[in-house]
């Protein structure tokens, strides 16, 4: 977990620099589907599954939020924080969405909020026409199944050109809008060595994988751009390039 221990130290200078006091408090809860992400979208995205959920840090009144499969209400002070075991998933959704919501405060992070409603299905092709106006017809690999975000890559680059991996046994093997959908754990050097650009969730810093994945396309020397309101924090902290086009602000 180097990166989010790296983004958890700068976190650390950021409160000492703006003065917070360490005692301020932190509330995270977690949020039911509808509220997370509206009543009005397709049942094909996860959080409306129910297996994933949506925790959210509530701070001077600001709202950060993050993407997690261990769920948990927790209440504690910003000194607090710093004392959470970074290894345990549950810990790290906690400090990820709590500091979204105190980046959010200090107006150092943007979109640290799930859009809702129509949004969710309108950051698919706004996704994919970004990277065709940025980089051309190239090869894209999906890191992480996002079902609206697939399917208009397919339709802006064609199933040829796009490679998806995921870490849910039941999308493996799984073919997506005419993709096969690979294991996350066990093929991501084949989606690396096969695109020429990477699109990651950002709940891959909340899952544990995010070093790994960084890892592989630093050694491709491939860009890698990270999507969605999770990781807004850790990457206005670390420089880390990111697209959320409808995130709303905390």
């Amino acid at each position: 977990m180097d990166t989010l221990r790296k983004a958890r130290e700068s976190f650390r200078a950021l409160i000492e620099g703006a003065g917070l006091d360490p005692k301020d408090t932190v509330a995270v809860r977690p949020l039911q589907p509808e509220e997370a992400i509206g009543s009005r979208v397709d049942d094909s995205f996860v959080i409306k599954k129910g297996k994933e959920r949506v925790i959210e840090a509530l701070f001077q009144g600001h709202r950060g939020q993050a993407f997690t499969d261990r769920p948990s209400p927790w209440e504690g002070t910003l000194g607090d924080l710093f004392g959470l075991d970074l290894d345990s998933v549950r810990n790290r959704a906690i400090f990820v969405a709590a500091l979204n919501a105190v980046l959010a405060a200090l107006g150092k992070a943007r979109g640290t909020v799930h859009c809702r409603d129509e949004d969710p299905m309108r950051c698919g092709p706004e996704i994919a026409g970004r990277l065709l106006e940025r980089f051309g017809p190239i090869r894209v690999g999906l890191v992480g199944l996002q079902p609206a975000i697939l399917e208009n890559l397919v339709s802006r680059f064609g199933s040829s050109r796009v490679s998806v991996v995921d870490l849910n046994p039941e999308n493996i093997g799984k073919v997506r809008f005419g993709v096969e959908v690979w294991d996350g754990d066990r093929e991501l050097d084949r989606l690396t060595a096969s695109c020429e650009v990477g699109l990651a969730t950002g709940s891959s810093v909340v899952n544990g994988t995010l070093d790994g994945i960084r890892s592989r396309f630093q050694a491709e020397g491939k860009p890698l751009i990270l999507f969605g309101n999770t990781i807004s924090g850790v990457a206005e902290l670390l420089g880390l390039e990111r697209l959320c086009p409808f995130g709303s602000p905390g």
